[in-house]
């Protein structure tokens, strides 16, 4: 069953939270602080975690940036585009505003499951049917070989190590710039068209999308 952390100091909202994920069988934990929340981290390891931000003392932005490896979907009841725009991009995984339909919630958890990387011990990267292989520097989609560049390769490496997250044209080209130097803002639009198309073209289905004002995230 899979585990997932409610960081929420609001009593009737954790509660109803617990009995929504219960019912729907998943075990459920809860922390009513940034501090408890971190302290229960550094001992146990959650598959997803629900984090409010007005938190006592250390407020869950806070604990956004010192949380790594398990995604995080930010429950909130601020609504504001800059705020959802600035938590996307410094790791949470989706944003629900509250208050918050339970189905939409659930739906979203599920897709925050369905979307989470898989690293084997071979470091092979593994998003839905796309496998990326680190020591052969081959990629695969059920199976088949799909033929990338240096730089295309660089790039959905990328993509997959981060594909809960819409990553930005700027901090892609400074991720890969020590790999492919070559590549510039001007044709990083055409190396994401070539991989969307060479996938596509093997799995008959898009695996990049757009986030409009954002960047580029696995879909």
């Amino acid at each position: 069953m899979k585990k997932i952390l409610i960081i929420d100091d609001d009593i009737y909202i954790g509660d109803m939270l617990e009995r929504l994920l219960t019912k729907n069988n998943y075990v459920v934990y809860r922390a009513y602080s940034g501090t408890e929340a971190l302290y229960f981290l550094d001992n146990n390891q959650p598959d997803l975690i629900l984090l409010d931000l007005m938190l006592p003392g250390m407020n869950g932005e806070e604990v956004l940036s010192k949380i790594n490896g398990t995604p995080v979907i930010v429950v909130s009841a601020k609504s504001s585009v800059a705020d959802k725009v600035s938590l996307l991009m410094n790791g949470a995984v989706d944003y629900v505003t509250k208050p918050f339909d339970n189905s939409e919630l659930l739906a979203r958890i599920t897709v925050a499951f369905r979307n989470k990387i898989v690293t084997t011990d071979n470091a092979v990267m593994v998003f839905d049917d796309v496998s990326l292989d680190l020591m052969s520097h081959t990629v695969t989609v059920s199976g088949s070989t799909v033929h990338l560049t240096r730089t295309e390769f660089a790039i959905l490496k990328l993509l997959m190590q981060n594909p809960e997250k819409a990553i930005s044209k700027s901090v892609i080209l400074d991720r890969i710039s020590l790999d492919t130097p070559d590549c510039m803002e001007s044709s990083l639009k055409v190396h994401i068209s070539n991989i969307r198309n060479k996938l596509k073209k093997i799995g008959g289905k898009d695996y990049i999308e757009t986030v409009w004002g954002i960047g580029f995230r696995m879909k």
